[in-house]
């Protein structure tokens, strides 16, 4: 072999071994990034991937009532912010900045007039010089304001020639205002998470899914272009009727002003569906005086007072523990069973037939069935109660509801105060739920707050009425009841929700309407706070429903702690407002008309 073949040949392979060598340490440099340092270039990779993307944010979804209008919707706002931190507001001198301050300033001034022009250049200036981001706006703007500020002479540039951008803002706006607002419920600031109501329960479906914009050279200039799509949130159809809520808020408002009362609530049910038509709940701000809808009081439990004694009669009716053929004994001074004393509202000594003593709503007379009917024996009342349905769970839509509270007492004397609502707890919205079983023939259904939930117009989920209990109890235990709570509403001389009479004659009407046949119970309840109850301080209501023939719809109305003194009445007060609402409810779907100021049937 030549001398300069084999130099040859050991050019080559160093040349060769070189390269391997080369490509050894760059297979050991990969090998060491992707194990060693991943995680720090991964973090660097997603921190540069982030700052060039922004979120694309989903529309939420409306609120509807059943005809259609519009409860709830997002419209679009904005904040206003200045970062005076971009390179071009600081290139040839910063002469671009003091070249359109003024007209920005101007034009800002002009198209929000939240500042005037001074104030918007005094604002960018201190940013400018101590180069800084800026609030320009405290307020929100509006869709409009932002597109017109979009026009002026810098801002048409583009967010990095002139520094302006703007954050969307979670806004609702409820058309009808306050009306319904607690059970509408509302979303949390610039998450806008729903936080209560329907806005809460329906939060995954009204908010949607965001999607993701990417910062792009688009036409010589950055822009962001969507890269993943924002999915819209779905519409809620409610069984709400804006119509009947205004109906039952309105009637309920001027009572409260009447009873200067803590608070007040009505929900407003179809019988035979369980559908909601309406719930509104007041509660007084004593800084200004006036009511708001801020707490929903529907759902919460409390002790519900004498609206609970249909419910006790009709356990002891259905076992078989008294029927409508007897009578019991009632005392002026009262009645004492073991270390409590009972006493009623309307003392007397006398006999009471049983549609007596629950037209006059006798405490003494329902603790005495009770606890003789049960001889004691508290459990074998509440596991009747149970049967009933009245401790079923029950999906009442709306977060927080909570579930009725009945309980076996471990004492002997609880059973007696239990059987005229004491020592039990039930919400008005579960209260309302039972009456309207009684209303629909023994058949509970769980109130029924949502009907459709529809996305792009289309329905992807309907919800029908759910059934708590087939029967409540015996056909002849609820006519019997029936025949109770109609004599509550129409017996002149006993009933509490019947009439109130002025030297022998009628001068003025509670539940009873010349209009709308009414049936149902008073309540009245003494409050208790920090573990003792106050004789001063009351929690009345009324519950029934109409018309009493052929039910059409269930009505409570409750009132707690009216701090007028010399008027309040259960029948008077909560049962006039269920039976205005009763007659403007009947009205409006067409069941009468008005003539002269007057309702009166279509038929006559």
């Amino acid at each position: 072999m030549s001398d300069n073949l084999k130099r040859t040949i050991i050019r080559f392979a160093i040349i060769f071994f070189g390269i391997m060598a080369m490509f050894i340490v760059v297979i050991c440099r990969i090998v060491y990034i992707q194990t060693a340092e991943r995680e720090q270039w991964e973090k660097l990779g997603n921190a540069k991937r982030e700052a060039s993307t922004r979120v694309a944010r989903a529309t939420r979804g409306n609120i509807y009532d059943e005809e259609g209008r519009l409860l709830a919707s997002s419209i679009p706002q904005y904040r206003m912010y200045m970062d005076t931190r971009v390179e071009a507001l600081h290139l040839g001198g910063d002469t671009l900045f003091w070249q359109y301050v003024d007209s920005m300033a101007i034009g800002f001034s002009q198209i929000i007039g939240d500042k005037t022009t001074s104030e918007y250049r005094r604002i960018m200036v201190n940013a400018f010089k101590q180069k800084r981001y800026a609030l320009l706006t405290k307020t929100s703007i509006s869709y409009t304001q932002k597109k017109a500020i979009e026009q002026l002479p810098l801002v048409r540039r583009g967010q990095y020639k002139s520094g302006i951008q703007f954050k969307d803002l979670n806004r609702r706006s409820k058309p009808f205002g306050s009306l319904g607002s607690r059970t509408i419920g509302s979303i949390y600031g610039e998450s806008g998470k729903g936080t209560s109501g329907i806005e809460k329960r329906f939060d995954a479906q009204l908010r949607g899914k965001d999607g993701v914009s990417e910062r792009q050279r688009v036409a010589g200039h950055w822009e962001y272009v969507p890269v993943k799509e924002a999915e819209n949130g779905a519409d809620i159809y409610t069984t709400l009727d804006v119509n009947l809520m205004d109906i039952c808020e309105s009637t309920l408002r001027r009572q409260l002003n009447v009873n200067q009362a803590d608070w007040g609530c009505v929900v407003l049910m179809e019988v035979k569906t369980g559908e909601i038509k309406a719930m509104c709940n007041l509660k007084l701000d004593t800084e200004d005086g006036k009511y708001y809808e801020t707490d929903n009081n529907a759902v919460k439990r409390v002790e519900p007072g004498s609206t609970f004694k249909t419910i006790a009669l009709m356990a002891a009716m259905d076992d078989g523990k008294i029927d409508m053929e007897d009578s019991i004994e009632v005392w002026e001074k009262g009645w004492k069973y073991y270390d409590a004393k009972h006493t009623d509202a309307h003392p007397a000594d006398t006999i009471y037939s049983i549609r007596n003593a629950m037209a006059v709503s006798s405490n003494i007379a329902l603790a005495r069935i009770v606890t003789d009917g049960y001889k004691g024996s508290a459990k074998k009342f509440v596991q009747k109660l149970q049967r009933m349905g009245l401790t079923d769970s029950v999906d009442y839509v709306i977060p927080g509801a909570e579930q009725a509270k009945i309980l076996v007492p471990k004492d002997t004397v609880t059973i007696s105060r239990m059987a005229y609502g004491y020592s039990v707890e039930m919400s008005p919205l579960q209260t309302v739920m039972f009456y309207n079983a009684i209303a629909n023939n023994g058949k509970m259904v769980a109130p029924m707050l949502v009907k459709e939930i529809r996305s792009n117009g289309e329905t992807i989920k309907t919800f029908e009425t759910s059934v708590v209990k087939n029967s409540i109890c015996g056909s002849q235990t609820l006519e019997d009841i029936k025949t109770c709570l109609h004599d509550v509403v129409w017996d002149n001389n006993l009933g509490t929700a019947s009439v109130y009479k002025w030297k022998g004659h009628i001068a003025k009407y509670k539940a009873q309407s010349q209009l709308v046949p009414i049936a149902g119970k008073t309540g009245t309840a003494q409050v208790m706070e920090n573990g003792r109850y106050y004789s001063n301080k009351h929690r009345m209501s009324f519950v029934g429903y109409f018309p009493e023939d052929a039910p059409q719809y269930s009505c409570i109305c409750v009132i707690h702690g009216p701090r007028n003194k010399g008027l309040y009445d259960a029948g008077m007060d909560c049962g006039s407002v269920v039976r205005h609402i009763a007659e403007k409810t009947m009205a409006y779907t067409n069941e009468y008309v008005l003539q002269n100021g007057n309702l009166v049937f279509k038929n006559k």
